[in-house]
């Protein structure tokens, strides 16, 4: 297993990432995650009862994960092994637990940490609990996805997850007035190109370091980029945002939430960021038509063909131009009378179903094509509505053994408003003309 430090080892003339170079020697040196490190923090706690224990870092990339688990072995007498689970099989795992065996017969602890843990099956995670639970080792593992989605239970109840953050465009700064200071040269970018560059980084430390590396490449003597000239010299990071992962339903959630608390200005915000990441623009539309119907339903019966235009809109027109419709169905959605009575009579209505079974309808509302189903009762006393005073009879069209339950109650807002009034009205003729069966 090579040795956590090898970097260091290497001649100072070997190539070394900007990142690499200014990598932290110190835990107070790691930027923008005090929640952790600070006094008081959750980490700095554990490290002061000095009794660690195992750890799972969860955060997105770039926020020093792996940096704090390199550090930790000079708070802990514990001997350093790491891993990656991307080029880790089970004859790695099976390797390291042995040595790691051991080491603890002759007195001394292991503290493993693993890069991308995540990416080991369910097989391969089962395999840490049994040198977790007698003290083997001490595991730390780094992943930047939700460990709820992508670790073991069994794991994850043996392990403390600690959060990173993405980076504040202060803690941003910070780094990279380190990296001038080793480099002993300013960055060449004017005020607002250097706040570009910093908002390009999306929260990251190492994709900040790396565009500071191109820019130091690409600028001649005493040439000064402005925000057009970087982005001449530097592409454009894509947001973090992985379409099979926690970000796409962390901001897909974001946006039906903002539409539902009619937040035309959030719900916009939120399509920008998924549309700006790569979102599959139909996947939107198809949400914003399910919001139509969930949050807004007969409040606004208009809202479900506003999203399924849009979606026809964007077939015809494409991207960019299509986007457009996308946006103005968000924003009508957004700004329509919400109500959920019919997301909620329907799923009732569904529960119903299945709890009772297949009840048969009360006879006066079947047909009866033939003879004997005439003699059974079939359609015998069924009044046609139309017929009817007010164009209503009263009858209940429940199942006998079920009896009438209400499922749909309108709400007080928009269309629904006028709903309400009928289905009142309705239920006050019922009531004066003996509704029921007959």
């Amino acid at each position: 297993m090579s040795s956590l430090f090898a970097a260091a080892n290497m001649s100072d003339a070997a190539p070394r990432p900007l990142a690499d170079r200014i990598r932290p020697k110190a835990l107070a040196e790691v930027a923008g995650q005090e929640h952790l490190l600070g006094e008081g923090g959750a980490l700095a706690r554990l490290l002061n009862t000095r009794s660690l224990g195992s750890l799972i870092f969860w955060g997105p990339p770039g926020t020093g994960k792996t940096t704090v688990g390199r550090l930790l072995v000079h708070e802990t007498n514990l001997t350093f092994v790491q891993i990656s689970a991307i080029f880790s099989g089970v004859a790695d795992l099976k390797k390291v637990f042995e040595e790691a065996r051991a080491r603890r017969e002759a007195g001394q602890g292991t503290l493993l940490f693993v890069d991308e843990i995540h990416r080991f099956n369910r097989a391969q995670q089962d395999s840490f609990l049994p040198v977790m639970e007698d003290g083997t080792i001490t595991l730390i593992g780094a992943t930047t996805e939700n460990p709820s989605f992508e670790l073991n239970a069994a794991l994850l109840s043996r392990a403390r997850v600690m959060t990173f953050q993405a980076l504040s465009a202060q803690a941003i700064e910070q780094m990279l007035a380190r990296a001038e200071g080793l480099e002993a040269r300013l960055l060449p970018l004017d005020e607002a190109a250097r706040a570009a560059l910093i908002r390009m980084a999306d929260g990251d430390g190492r994709a900040a370091l790396t565009l500071a590396e191109e820019v130091w490449r690409a600028a001649k003597p005493g040439e000064v980029f402005d925000t057009a000239g970087l982005a001449l010299v530097v592409q454009r990071r894509a947001p973090i945002y992985d379409k099979a992962q926690e970000g796409h339903y962390n901001l897909i959630s974001a946006l039906h939430k903002s539409v539902r608390g009619s937040d035309p200005d959030a719900a916009l915000y939120y399509l920008a960021r998924m549309l700006v990441a790569g979102e599959d623009p139909l996947f939107i539309a198809r949400r914003v038509t399910r919001m139509a119907s969930e949050d807004i339903g007969m409040a606004d019966p208009q809202a479900l063909q506003v999203a399924l235009a849009a979606k026809e809109a964007f077939d015809f027109l494409g991207s960019p131009e299509g986007e457009l419709a996308l946006a103005q169905a968000v924003v009508y959605v957004a700004t329509a009378p919400k109500s959920n009575a019919l997301y909620r009579a329907f799923k009732n209505a569904m529960q119903l179903a299945k709890e009772h079974g297949s009840l048969m309808p009360p006879k006066v509302i079947l047909n009866a094509p033939t003879k004997l189903m005439k003699d059974e009762g079939y359609g015998n006393g069924y009044k046609y509505d139309h017929d009817e005073p007010d164009g209503f009879s009263g009858q209940d069209y429940f199942p006998e053994a079920l009896g009438r339950v209400e499922l749909y109650r309108p709400v007080e807002r928009g269309f629904e408003r006028d709903i309400k009034k009928r289905l009142d009205y309705w239920a006050k003729l019922r009531s004066e003309r003996g509704g029921g069966h007959d």
